[in-house]
């Protein structure tokens, strides 16, 4: 693994990471680099030298990069690197950028380059191809999930309306945390008991935080910060939805298939989440989840107003949902098609 940082070392005591520091170049070959040849910033920052180096010394024989954008920025490297190489998107890193010159451009040829593309979504595979991408060329692989941190409970209706609703995430505008608060608004009307929870982090807090007052249901929503992953599990084990009605953002900002949705399931959370990105291809509408379109909290509303009505069929999706996303999501499972992807596009270059 080659990284810049490296964090959490205790939760992944790995050896084999390599992080890189800042390249050391010459003031007078980088001037050169940049404003003679003109060569592209993996060039004459050194980049291009560095990842040679240590792909050499480990005696690399495939290349994994994780991000569209950072493929973007070693698109050069890529092209001249005589080993096999592939590129795995995840969401936002497929977003074009318009203001940046030629990201677009390089990230359609980019496309072409690669012998092998993964995406993490079926949608997502879709915008690939969208961008020029040859489907061919795409394989999904799935977010896989820690099963045994998230153990699985099938959940009863609460005494006296108590629900606890529980969405976590980023506090940012494609997570639709405005139309959560909107619906536990609605909700409060038919159960004065039932209390949000919000966990998280991000630029959209303030905003949250004056919308729940504009809305009078400040005193009923909390806002717990950032969790990690077994404080997250007691969490999930201490509530009864799930919220998650993603949307498409006015730049065109998409998910996946969020990771936090699919630990609440394999918790037992039954889900209420919008028809977006790869949610419908991770969930069954009616069965573990309960799915509405983006940017209606009427409609999702009517979906927790269904689900909290009925003891039966709230049991039947939350023992639902622990039982698909085991199916779907186990990590062991991921582990092997990624390790299949890999032996796969080795065999190629041997051809």
């Amino acid at each position: 693994v080659m990284t810049k940082s490296r964090e959490n070392p205790d939760m992944f005591p790995f050896e084999d990471v390599e992080v890189l520091p800042r390249p050391r170049i010459n003031f007078l070959a980088r001037f050169y680099k940049k404003y003679i040849a003109r060569m592209e910033p993996v060039f004459y920052r050194g980049e291009y030298d560095q990842l040679n180096g240590v792909l050499e010394r480990r005696d690399a024989d495939l290349l994994h990069v994780y991000f569209g954008h950072t493929g973007v920025h070693l698109l050069p490297f890529l092209r001249n690197w005589n080993k096999p190489s592939l590129v795995s998107f995840h969401g936002m890193d497929i977003m074009l950028r318009n203001n940046e010159p030629g990201y677009n451009e390089r990230l359609v040829q980019l496309l072409k380059v690669l012998p092998m593309v993964l995406a993490r979504s079926e949608s997502l595979a879709d915008r690939l191809v969208g961008l020029g991408c040859d489907r061919a060329k795409i394989r999904i692989n799935r977010t896989g999930i820690p099963m045994d941190r998230f153990p699985a409970s099938v959940r009863n209706i609460p005494a006296h309306g108590a629900w606890r609703l529980v969405q976590a995430s980023r506090f940012i505008e494609k997570k639709g945390l405005l139309d959560t608060l909107t619906a536990f608004a609605g909700f409060l009307k038919s159960h004065p008991a039932a209390r949000l929870i919000l966990a998280g982090e991000g630029p959209l807090q303030s905003a949250l935080e004056k919308r729940a007052a504009e809305l009078g249901i400040a005193g009923c929503v909390e806002f717990t910060g950032f969790l990690d992953a077994s404080q997250l599990s007691a969490l999930y084990q201490s509530a009864h939805i799930f919220l998650h009605p993603s949307v498409t953002t006015s730049r065109g900002d998409q998910e996946g298939v969020p990771n936090s949705m699919l630990e609440a399931m394999a918790s037992g959370l039954p889900v209420v989440a919008t028809l977006h990105g790869g949610i419908p291809e991770a969930t069954e509408d009616g069965v573990d989840a309960f799915l509405a379109p983006e940017s209606d909290p009427d409609h999702l509303l009517q979906n927790l107003l269904t689900l909290s009505s009925d003891t039966v069929r709230y049991q039947a999706a939350s023992a639902a949902a622990a039982k698909n996303v085991r199916e779907k999501f186990e990590q062991s499972r991921s582990i092997a098609a990624l390790e299949g992807f890999y032996r796969e596009l080795l065999e190629m270059a041997e051809c």
